[in-house]
Parts: structure tokens; sequence; C-alpha cells
């Protein structure tokens, strides 16, 4: 069963830079085989998609974030660590944010969805501040 660990999420001021971080494990050398993403939920709002990678390639970002973040993703050994760089940070990014991974390599037309993955993890709090 594949494993996702946000280790603590963070506080910034409006127009800074932030990382937060997920640790995907438990699949053994499968891990390289996953498709991963970060959503994020800001308040009494719904579950959006942020950021997909699909396969090792492939990103798709939400017209909010494009140009704003990144997402870079390091394997070691069996250890995949899908990152999130968050710049030019609003009030809007607030929300706690989540890591997900599935097991398809091909998302179709919509790669944001949330339905399209089936693992999460239990979310980290952003709070962007002016």
């Amino acid at each position: 069963q594949v494993q996702l660990a946000e280790p603590g999420g963070d506080s910034v001021q409006v127009g800074r830079s932030l990382r937060i971080s997920c640790v995907v494990s438990g699949v053994g050398d499968a891990i390289a085989r996953y498709s991963l993403g970060w959503f994020r939920q800001g308040a009494g709002q719904g579950r959006e998609g942020v950021a997909v990678v699909v396969g090792v390639g492939r990103f798709f970002y939400a017209d909010l974030v494009e140009a704003r973040f990144t997402l870079p993703s390091v394997a070691s050994g069996n250890i995949r660590y899908l990152h999130l760089d968050m710049e030019n940070v609003r009030s809007e990014d607030s929300g706690i944010y989540y890591c997900a991974a599935t097991r398809k390599m091909t998302l179709g037309n919509a790669p944001l969805r949330r339905e399209s993955f089936e693992h999460w993890g239990q979310g980290t709090q952003v709070t962007v501040s002016s």
C-alpha cells in the first residue's frame, strides 16, 4: 500500500516563497510507476488540483498557479520526494494541501481531477498572510 506523508506546512507572507514536501513510499520500486500530485482545499471550498506529474515527466498545473508553482520530484531508492515550490504566494493560496498518488500512468484530458487519485496524505496547512 502506497504511503504519503506531508511533514508539516508553514506560514508565509504574501509575495514570498515556500516549499512543501511529500514523502511517497511503501510499494518498493513500483513507486516510479505512480502519478503524483498536490491538491488544496481552502476554507469552505472543495478540494482542487494544483499540480500533477503523470508518470515521471508530464506536468500539469492549475491556471491560478501556473508560472508561480513548480513540482520537483526526487527519487531515492524506493522513496519519492514530491515537492511543491510556491513563488510569489497570494492569500488565496492558503489552505490544506494534500499529496495524492495513483497507479494510473495516463489521466486523460482532466489530470487535475481529484477523482483520478486513490491515495491521499493527511494534509498540511499552508497559511499566507499579508
